[in-house]
């Protein structure tokens, strides 16, 4: 894969299948002692498991990959040492939530989250709920994460027929336009109502993002891209 490179698809093909990963294998002992030390300062992690994904190929408007189930551990292993497996990647769905203004909604991670300061839009590493008959289902997944971090839910957006694929050497955002009948203020407004009735939620604030002044260096650059990409065909 390249990097920072988008590409515009209208068709997810992504099958999940069972693999062993040798970096999960062959590294467990350090694995488990890396995840120890994370648990120690952020209690809250747990150690489920996750989809990631291999031999992504983009070809007539259609992304094909396929995925295989690991822990978390050895996730946030490869994450945290750098990716020492460049044939994986982290394919992830996001809800690029749109106000009616204009503005795009995103929200900050929560300190108890292995994503702590991170501000970008609704999403989550995709897990065993997210498969359906012997494949990855992203629209559902989108549609689940949106629900458990913002409280929104399909009746409030109209989602755009088009995937915007995000490609940098590590993952593959894989974003779908969610347009809002309502102004940025008022999508704001309604998911710190919904935060503040949570426990411990996921998010600890809402951005809006009007133009390219409001990016911050929180955002990761997959997010930063969709949002230059969008703003220059304004």
């Amino acid at each position: 894969m390249t990097s920072s490179s988008i590409h515009r698809v209208t068709t997810l093909d992504l099958a999940v299948r069972p693999v062993v990963w040798p970096f999960a294998e062959e590294r467990r002992a350090e694995i488990a002692a890396h995840f120890a030390e994370q648990q120690r300062a952020r209690p809250k992690l747990w150690n489920g498991r996750v989809l990631l994904g291999r031999d992504a190929a983009f070809t007539d408007g259609r992304l094909a990959a396929t995925y295989f189930e690991t822990d978390f551990a050895s996730f946030l292993a490869w994450r945290d040492w750098g990716f020492p497996d460049p044939a994986v990647f982290n394919g992830f769905g996001m809800g690029a939530l749109r106000a009616s203004d204009g503005a795009f909604v995103m929200g900050e991670m929560a300190h108890h989250t292995a994503n702590s300061g991170r501000i970008y839009f609704p999403s989550g590493t995709p897990d065993l709920d997210d498969v359906k008959d012997g494949t990855l289902d992203i629209p559902g997944s989108v549609v689940r994460e949106i629900g458990e971090e913002t409280g929104l839910s399909p009746a409030d957006y109209s989602a755009e027929t088009d995937w915007h694929c995000v490609v940098t050497s590590h993952s593959i955002a894989m974003m779908q336009i969610l347009n809002l009948d309502m102004p940025g203020e008022a999508v704001r407004a309604r998911i710190e109502a919904n935060l503040a009735d949570q426990d411990e939620p996921e998010l600890s604030a809402i951005h809006l993002v009007r133009r390219m002044d409001d990016l911050t260096p929180t955002m990761p650059r997959f997010v930063t891209a969709f949002v230059a990409q969008q703003f220059a065909s304004r």
